[in-house]
């Protein structure tokens, strides 16, 4: 009895730490995609020509939109390679991508030394970054919800955007920790390569440690005469499932970008905080919104994951358009810092969980091609224009427009939970 004890409870600290090591690497790959778009400003005029320094970055965005637009082919190329050679051989590779392109982008030439050989070693490590975590979601999902326990699956699966939010600001204290130690001119200079060379370091450590995983029981116990991956079949006998998934990945993704990272530009350009003090409100935040992921995570297995959708659903519907309201003429930092996470709360009810709801729609032989690929699509189409869309409301002098927009595209989502069975009861996650 005691030996069968011990053996429970080994094997339990095992899958834990399967969990905490899958996690880990997920924190690296955002780290390294949220240190380009925090580090721009210094190094775009590095790799392009002397024009003036809006077309300096207005080509260091759209180097960053081709790392966006590559990650459905990421979702696609590692969705199909991870149903196919195993859960831990597609996360390994997701993160040996980042690597190698955090670590091209650290040892780049510069335009003065190497002319357009600069910018086109940049696009080359962006697609490579843009492969990668277009594989890491999907993959990082699927490791995580086939891992965890039946009873504590949402807890676990919520790590997945505790490390995402844990990226990004470990991004931001990493070039906060530069520019206390070294003047503008040699971070702009090459100060900012040592961001990149830590993100490529970090990467490579968590390559190691995703090798030393063990692979799932839901890709093991299948077997070998098993349905291929691809996506005509994901689409010929999924599609309900592909229509659904992109629909809450679209809404969940608006509501992500708009609620952080645009909410920070938000309260600088229509609020009129300064920018230290924005960045201080949206660090404070982003901490409380990743400390509350596992919270939303063990009520969903307590109470089921449609009652905790339907929060953020029509939650967060209801509350957009009063609360970018209220923000917009805010004035006290405190005040602001309460009304940024009222909806971010809300959302954390729908992030806790949202790969795991994906995974349990999809049976193991193309699970994580399942959850990546309607994910990517509706990730691109409404999360990665949503600041776009934002700027374009304000700048044609309607920018109450875009609440209402927000609204009606977390509506759709919550169309998409409506049509949700209760995964809970009938997963297709089969083992426990």
């Amino acid at each position: 009895m005691a030996t069968a004890v011990a053996s429970s409870d080994s094997s339990n600290a095992k899958r834990i730490r399967d969990i905490l090591g899958g996690s880990a690497g997920n924190l690296v790959e955002w780290y390294d995609w949220y240190a380009y778009s925090v580090l721009t400003i210094y190094f775009a005029p590095v790799f392009f020509p002397k024009e003036d320094a809006t077309a300096q970055l207005l080509s260091a965005a759209a180097i960053f939109a081709v790392g966006f637009l590559m990650r459905p082919i990421g979702a696609w190329l590692m969705g199909i390679y991870s149903d196919r050679h195993g859960r831990k051989s597609g996360l390994t590779l997701s993160v040996a991508l980042m690597a190698g392109g955090s670590l091209m982008i650290a040892a780049a030439p510069t335009y003065a030394a190497a002319g357009w050989v600069a910018p086109t070693v940049l696009v080359l490590a962006r697609m490579l970054q843009g492969l990668s975590v277009g594989g890491e979601y999907g993959a990082s999902a699927t490791y995580l919800s086939e891992k965890a326990m039946r009873n504590r699956r949402a807890f676990w699966a919520s790590f997945q955007y505790i490390t995402l939010i844990g990226g990004q600001l470990l991004a931001l204290a990493v070039v906060v920790l530069l520019q206390s130690v070294m003047p503008d001119s040699e971070l702009q200079e090459w100060g900012w390569r040592i961001a990149f060379g830590v993100g490529a370091l970090l990467a490579f450590g968590v390559y190691f440690l995703r090798a030393r995983l063990t692979e799932t029981e839901s890709f093991v116990r299948q077997g070998a005469d098993r349905a291929r991956s691809s996506m005509i079949n994901l689409w010929r006998n999924h599609p309900r499932e592909f229509l659904i998934v992109a629909a809450i990945s679209g809404g969940g993704s608006a509501a992500f970008y708009a609620y952080t990272t645009y909410m920070q530009k938000f309260l600088v350009n229509t609020s009129g905080f300064s920018r230290p003090t924005a960045t201080m409100i949206m660090t404070i935040a982003l901490v409380i919104f990743m400390l509350i992921q596992p919270w939303w995570g063990m009520a969903a297995d307590r109470w089921g994951r449609k009652p905790m959708l339907y929060v953020f659903g029509f939650g967060g519907m209801l509350v957009s358009v009063p609360i970018y309201s209220a923000i917009s003429v805010v004035t006290a930092p405190l005040t602001a810092l309460a009304l940024v996470l009222v909806p971010l709360v809300i959302l954390g009810s729908y992030t806790s969980i949202s790969g795991l709801i994906k995974a349990e729609l999809f049976p193991a032989h193309i699970r994580t091609l399942g959850v990546a690929l309607p994910y990517a699509v509706g990730n691109t189409l409404f999360g990665g224009t949503a600041e776009y869309v934002a700027l374009w409301f304000k700048q044609a002098g309607m920018e109450s427009g875009f609440y209402w927009y927000l609204s009606a595209v977390i509506g759709m989502a919550a169309i998409g939970f409506l049509m949700l069975p209760e995964t809970k009861t009938k997963s297709l996650i089969l083992e426990d």
